[in-house]
């Protein structure tokens, strides 16, 4: 039948296609082998490893000689490696690899 105007109003917001449990199997492998307690926590680590992301990349938009992005590139790395997520201190390339996985 033909959809009437509210039902075809309400498809449009609607993406029929993703679902919001699509990655709930990832969280759950996730969470089983690293024994993440509960998914507030998975999520929470999910969370820090995109602003982690976004901030890397920020600083890779900023020049390579400038003094703010050398000083704030040192201080992630370093607060990065003594919270034991990164094994190295040398370069950004290990913080962008960065995944929930590497907190567990």
């Amino acid at each position: 039948r033909k959809l009437k105007f509210h039902e075809q109003k309400l498809l449009k917001k609607v993406n029929l296609y993703s679902w919001k449990n699509e990655s709930a199997h990832k969280e759950t492998s996730i969470m089983r082998r690293y024994h993440v307690q509960g998914r507030e926590d998975y999520s929470k680590y999910n969370n820090l490893c995109g602003m982690i992301t976004k901030t890397v990349a920020k600083l890779k938009t900023l020049p390579q000689d400038d003094a703010y992005r050398i000083e704030k590139t040192q201080q992630l790395l370093t607060k990065l490696y003594e919270m034991g997520v990164i094994s190295d201190t040398t370069n950004l390339s290990s913080v962008e690899k960065i995944s929930v996985s590497s907190f567990c």
